[in-house]
């Protein structure tokens, strides 16, 4: 594996996240940093290194002009741009908190981190993120300034808001410049960098303490695992809130990669041809929408084009067997292969931009079948597991040897290890300091250095990690019979006409199912009795729909313990997402929320 430019970039010398980013400035000067395009435009526009110094300082000064400085908390509430990340860094430079938030928060959620935090500063990006701070003048004690990254939303708002221009003018005196190089100069290596707090799928959130070491230790991790260069384009996609995507970001800053930043994540497949990365971190249900675009897109086409495209994804898997176990395909095998190549397979690496190298995964269980498809096509597709108090990747895959039903090897310098319980546990640099405020759920999940990650778990024969479902998740049926509802939703989910489902049974006779259809896969299946005129309500009604929803359950589970299969399940007409607040903010399903709001229709199912 890689070692690569560890000495190059000086590593052992740094130890702020500010200082890495001058230290990359020196050396590349004015070579382009971030590319990014404004609502509406055609063409990129992009900032170099010496660019993100200047802004980066100003916004540090500007802040210092404001009265803010160490451990002043700070918010981000804004999608991807070049000026999120201008604001994280200015935040550090000051020695300051950086508390993001998810750009569609709700203000009730923006209310209590604000309170939590006594946060007095909130950077917003769009005119709905201003009215919600707005709204927090008057519902959350500690706010004092908002600063808007969109130029064209100014003080005639509110006397209390300020335009990101307006913003930048502050801290011109030199007396700001000084203060600023007092502050980094005394910077110590477990300064506080940001609370994250995670959505989570049960309770209240916690807010995720994070540090200047997790992060560079996290650089070090990734730098013996990973093939990065500073020739490397990544697209910005997930959200910057998260900590996948935050300290991606970093570290594309610290090799000397070019991001760019997408601002709407629902255009990325639109963007991606445009973009050309070679890098991007993506989820698995980004996998999971491409494939079930691509095969839609396969039922329009002839059978012989069908078979074509059937035989060519065939060889990929063929090839792709030998590569994942780093074996030279045979002459054959890499014959076949190259026609395939040019029939199909480089046509759908080309949904991805044609140029990428590899795509970092991770955030929620994938489907292996997923995996080796996309592998199939040529796609490096680097499934792994983490949480935001690991600062994310725990595990991932090789790039010579793994195995498509786990999550890859642990991280050099991370130490995994499996309580008697089957509970993952994590220990190394790179775990989180505890909860904001917290010191009761801090010591249920920080226990001798190591941190109890509440995730159920084992090591195969070859050493790499598992990840099978939320301990918590694991519910018991009245039959005294345990069961694993991710193991059963990510077998169901493989169906075609199964968009989402969330399965039931805690302490109940019989597993029952949440079901939100395929729609469009549904309507295909029934074109003549009407179903394309039907809104989705009236066709989770008929009767020849739901008799073949029984079969088709009945024909997935065939290999399934007779107390793991669904006996009773309920269609549902809209998905579950994040503005229902069926889903977090990571796209994880919250249980406890679906249970109780639809808890007449599960308790029909058992009457």
């Amino acid at each position: 594996m890689s070692q690569f430019c560890s000495a190059k970039h000086n590593t052992r010398m740094e130890k702020h996240l500010v200082q890495m980013m001058r230290n990359r400035a020196t050396r590349y000067g004015k070579r382009e940093v971030f590319r990014f395009r404004e609502a509406g435009a055609k063409e990129y526009r992009s900032y170099n290194w010496q660019e993100l110094v200047s802004i980066t300082d100003r916004v540090a000064k500007s802040l210092l002009s404001l009265g803010f400085g160490t451990k002043s908390n700070i918010g981000i509430f804004s999608d991807n741009k070049p000026q999120w990340t201008f604001a994280d860094l200015g935040v550090l430079a000051i020695r300051g908190v950086v508390v993001p938030f998810f750009a569609t928060a709700s203000k009730q959620q923006l209310k209590y981190i604000v309170d939590e935090t006594r946060m007095e500063l909130l950077f917003v990006g769009n005119r709905e993120q201003l009215e919600k701070a707005l709204w927090l003048f008057a519902n959350a004690g500690s706010l004092k300034k908002v600063v808007c990254f969109d130029e064209s939303l100014s003080a005639d708002e509110d006397s209390r808001c300020i335009n990101w221009n307006e913003f930048l003018e502050l801290g011109e005196s030199e007396l700001y410049g000084t203060r600023l190089e007092q502050n980094l100069q005394s910077a110590e290596p477990d300064d506080l960098a940001t609370i994250i707090y995670t959505s989570g799928t049960t309770g209240e959130p916690k807010g995720v303490m994070l540090g200047q070491d997790n992060f560079i230790s996290c650089f070090k991790n990734h730098d013996e695992r990973l093939e990065v260069t500073e020739k490397d384009v990544s697209l910005c996609f997930l959200p910057l809130s998260h900590i996948f995507e935050r300290s991606w970001t970093f570290y594309m800053l610290h090799k000397g990669a070019v991001n760019v930043y997408l601002e709407n994540p629902r255009a990325v497949i639109e963007e991606l041809p445009l973009a050309r990365p070679t890098l991007m971190c993506t989820v698995p249900r980004f996998y999971e929408k491409t494939y079930e675009g691509i095969r839609k897109e396969e039922g329009r086409w002839s059978p012989i084009k069908r078979k074509i495209f059937d035989w060519a994804v065939f060889t990929g898997h063929e090839y792709s067997a030998y590569v994942k176990n780093n074996k030279r395909p045979p002459l054959g095998a890499r014959f076949r292969r190259g026609i395939a190549d040019k029939l199909v397979l480089k046509k759908l690496r080309s949904i991805f931009g044609g140029n990428i190298r590899f795509l970092p995964c991770a955030g929620a269980a994938i489907r292996p079948e997923l995996l080796r498809f996309f592998h199939a096509a040529g796609l490096f597709v680097n499934y792994g597991y983490g949480a935001t108090e690991t600062t994310a990747t725990v595990s991932c895959f090789r790039d010579d040897v793994y195995e498509f039903e786990s999550c890859g090897t642990v991280m050099p310098g991370t130490i995994v290890k499996i309580s008697d319980q089957g509970e993952i546990l994590v220990k190394g640099p790179t775990v989180f300091k505890g909860y904001y405020n917290k010191p009761a759920e801090t010591d249920q999940v920080l226990k001798d250095g190591w941190y109890y990650s509440g995730d159920q778990g084992k090591f195969t024969m070859a050493g790499n990690l598992m990840m099978y479902d939320r301990i918590n998740d694991i519910f018991k049926t009245s039959g005294g019979k345990f069961v694993s509802p991710q193991k059963v939703e990510l077998l169901l989910s493989e169906d075609l006409f199964i968009e989402q489902v969330v399965l039931l049974g805690d302490n109940r006779k019989f597993i029952s199912a949440l079901i939100v259809p395929s729609f469009d896969a549904l309507r295909a299946q029934f074109p003549s009795t009407g179903a394309t005129q039907q809104d989705n309500k009236s066709l989770i009604t008929d009767a020849p729909v739901l008799e073949f929803f029984r079969k088709r359950l009945d024909l997935i589970q065939e290999e399934l313990i007779p107390y793991e299969k669904v006996v009773k399940f309920t269609l549902l007409p809209e998905p579950f997402s994040i503005e229902n607040d069926a889903l977090t903010s990571t796209l994880k399903i919250k249980r406890k929320v679906i249970s109780d709001r639809y808890a007449s229709l599960i308790d029909a199912m058992y009457l």
